[in-house]
């Protein structure tokens, strides 16, 4: 049975959960932080189905940036020239959808900036 302050709150280890990978997303280095913020906004905006799935989801994605920090990989070489369609594509594995343009919109030109070291956010 859960306690009360998990009623009012929610679940305290989903919470931890999330703090634990935004701990992380904002350890990668720039571009690579700019660039998961970036997705992280696209896919929130457009929704997921499901908590789980979604924490799993950024648990992966922080794992791809920090190895492809690790190594270097220029973004591009993980996102690709259309980073919605990465998002997209990526998010589809763990049964998240309903994108919207605006978002799409947004994300693409975020990556744009942050490969040619423009604002980071």
């Amino acid at each position: 049975m859960k306690n009360f302050i998990e009623i009012v709150t929610g679940d305290l280890g989903e919470k931890k959960r999330w703090r634990q990978y935004k701990a992380r997303a904002a350890a990668l280095p720039h571009p690579y932080r700019t660039t998961v913020a970036a997705i992280e906004r696209y896919l929130l905006h457009a929704g997921s189905q499901g908590y789980d799935a979604s924490m799993q989801l950024w648990e992966d994605l922080a794992d791809l940036f920090e190895r492809a920090a690790a190594d270097h990989t220029p973004i591009r070489d993980i996102v690709g020239v259309d980073p919605v369609e990465f998002a997209d594509t990526f998010a589809s594995n763990y049964g998240t959808r309903d994108w919207r343009t605006r978002e799409q919109r947004r994300l693409r030109s975020t990556i744009a900036e942050a490969e040619q070291g423009g604002p980071e956010q």
